[in-house]
């Protein structure tokens, strides 16, 4: 595989998929289906017994982040320190793409007691640090349905559910059981051990530059930041765009999960989750400064699924 193949979703490794499954995609909840805006605007997404008031703010906010955007988005964000919580479709369902690797590699840790050679280690580093599908489905098959059913049961991500063919990227995944994940990878539990963890956000920490947009866009400074990305055209509700962030460090501790389909190209779910995910990070830390750079601008590769096989990263 070329050094740079990660870099250009043209140069991917594609996962091959049966064409009858790209027409065959699971429905999901139509966009028209959605509330009148001034409807949603006064639901309040986000509670906190601590700081109400940033609550109701950030509720406000992210409807209005989202308001006339194409894509149907679902948010889950937790600040352990504020005790605050915000959850908007969060028990939606959308194909999993690439953030399936997290669990994929928390799975196979939990299997091995967080043993883990170095050949799996060099599989582990591209399938998180530069979304290699290669990567993924050895470990997948290394860790097997099984042990994945197990996992997801022992984490209690009853929402999740396993292609029936097989295919981790199908993988039908919610924002409230992803939140559930970082959750367990940011905190002590008996899922998965102090090892495995600091594993996980050691990978998640080094994703590679160009793979680092999403959940991170608008981070204060000064904040560690630990990501993973998905995204997936189909000929079914367009772009999955997906972003798993956890942000912790100079007296922060929060997660954030935002997923998203029926984007019309892949910079525009960017552009999506992105402004989601700034108004979470500014109303969380009002009047601090946001890191610089810390997001790229949304990639314009061209990619679509008229044709089997197609990418998933």
């Amino acid at each position: 595989m070329g050094r740079n193949t990660d870099r250009r979703l043209s140069r991917a490794v594609p996962l091959i998929l049966p064409a009858v499954l790209v027409a065959g995609t699971a429905p999901a909840a139509a966009a028209g289906a959605q509330a009148p805006a001034a409807a949603r605007a006064a639901v309040r997404i986000c509670h906190s017994t601590t700081h109400p008031g940033i609550a109701k703010k950030l509720s406000a906010d992210i409807v209005k982040s989202l308001k006339g955007r194409k894509s149907y988005a679902a948010i889950a964000v937790y600040d352990r320190k504020k005790k605050l919580t915000c959850q908007w479709r969060q028990k939606r369902h959308f194909d999993s793409a690439s953030i399936m690797k997290v669990t994929i590699l928390s799975a196979f840790l939990r299997k091995h007691g967080g043993k883990i050679t170095k050949s799996q280690r060099a599989l582990a580093w591209k399938m998180i640090t530069r979304s290699d599908n290669d990567a993924a489905t050895a470990l997948w098959n290394k860790t097997g349905r099984t042990s994945m059913r197990r996992f997801l049961r022992a984490a209690g991500m009853s929402a999740t559910t396993l292609d029936p063919a097989g295919h981790w990227g199908l993988t039908r995944v919610t924002a409230n059981n992803e939140l559930k994940l970082l959750g367990l990878l940011t905190r002590d539990n008996s899922v998965i051990g102090p090892k495995s963890r600091r594993y996980v956000l050691y990978l998640m920490n080094h994703v590679i530059k160009s793979q680092r947009w999403g959940t991170p866009a608008g981070t204060p400074k000064h904040v560690t930041v630990h990501v993973k990305n998905g995204w997936l055209p189909r000929s079914t509700h367009g772009w999955r765009i997906h972003s798993l962030g956890t942000f912790n460090g100079s007296g922060h501790d929060y997660t954030m999960a935002i997923l998203s389909h029926d984007n019309p190209s892949m910079s525009y779910g960017v552009t999506t989750v992105e402004r989601a995910a700034r108004v979470v990070h500014r109303d969380l830390n009002p009047g601090q400064q946001t890191a610089i750079n810390l997001s790229e601008p949304a990639p314009t590769w061209g990619i679509s699924d008229k044709s089997a096989p197609f990418q998933v990263r």
